[in-house]
């Protein structure tokens, strides 16, 4: 994977929370970056008691859960992955994955608790403002030493936003360092960090993958750098640009796995093991593409990785 840089400390966009498809401006998950900074925003609840540093337990949270019969997800604002819909609904990728499984674990009520990106994992583990991220987090060795992640349910590769007929041949970050292009990503994308640790030397960073389209459709930039959902998402529709073919993206000649899934407390490692074990039906039987598929995600992006492989062994820490 990408190096990590340190923590999510960032504001990704507005910090007022989740905007609709229609706003069209989009909270970013996938930064390699992870959550410890912005602990200092918020306030620390003292509903139950947390965990030494690196400390992973069993927990009780299910059972509560279960008794609730609702469970609280925090959501950051971004299509396909997890975001309010025009009618106030939560939806996305992450969410129906939730709405399927924790109705299987005795939980039958979901509700979304919106939120900036950088805000979830201090939301999840200091201010508990939720139980779990659902917001399609990519699993990194930083952010393994914060929470307890599930077995990834989507393997995304990465793609450009080039003009039209992509005159400059563009098809790696490498490309774009060779030929000495004008580069571009997301607020807090980790696809920054994947095209300078392949030679680019500056990447200019836009609000969002919409204004991304733009700066390439207007010339100011020869290539806008995401993951392939969200750029073939963004020029469906649209004249004079297109999206590459998916790639691979590589950093220090290993793959940089671009594989996201949900977060839990370090305490909660019975809730998630169960979550695990139901997300590992769905992909048995083919419902996890079934119910992801809306959200234009193909069988390319199923993965049979586990959180093993993409966090160090020290992120489970002495389990108890």
């Amino acid at each position: 994977m990408a190096p990590p840089l340190g923590n999510d400390n960032g504001k990704d966009r507005q910090g007022q929370g989740l905007r609709t498809p229609r706003a069209g401006r989009a909270l970013r998950r996938r930064s390699v970056l992870a959550g410890a900074a912005a602990l200092g925003t918020l306030g620390v609840t003292a509903c139950s008691r947390v965990p030494a540093a690196g400390k992973v337990e069993g927990g009780d949270l299910l059972d509560r859960l279960r008794d609730a019969g609702t469970v609280r997800i925090g959501v950051a604002g971004e299509v396909p992955f997890g975001y309010i819909d025009e009618d106030g609904e939560v939806t996305g990728e992450a969410p129906e994955i939730a709405k399927v499984i924790f109705p299987r674990l005795g939980v039958p009520n979901v509700t979304a608790v919106p939120t900036e990106f950088g805000a979830l994992i201090p939301g999840l583990t200091q201010a508990r403002h939720f139980d779990v991220v659902s917001a399609g987090m990519y699993i990194n060795p930083v952010r393994c030493e914060q929470v307890l992640f599930s077995d990834p349910d989507y393997l995304m590769l990465d793609a450009f936003v080039v003009k039209a007929g992509n005159p400059h041949g563009i098809k790696t970050y490498e490309d774009i360092a060779k030929k000495g292009l004008k580069l571009a990503s997301g607020t807090a994308y980790a696809e920054i960090e994947y095209a300078k640790a392949n030679g680019v030397k500056e990447v200019a960073v836009l609000p969002d993958q919409v204004a991304g389209m733009e700066a390439v459709r207007q010339g100011r930039f020869d290539a806008f750098a995401g993951t392939n959902i969200t750029v073939a998402g963004v020029v469906k529709g649209k004249s004079g640009v297109e999206a590459t073919e998916p790639f691979q993206p590589m950093v220090d000649g290993a793959p940089a796995y671009g594989a996201g899934g949900f977060a839990f407390r370090l305490s909660e490692k019975r809730l998630r093991d169960a979550f695990n074990e139901e997300l590992l039906k769905m992909k048995e039987s083919g419902e996890l593409l079934r119910v992801v598929k809306p959200f234009g995600f193909t069988q390319d992006e199923m993965t049979d990785l586990t959180v093993e492989k993409l966090c160090p062994p020290a992120g489970e820490g002495d389990a108890s």
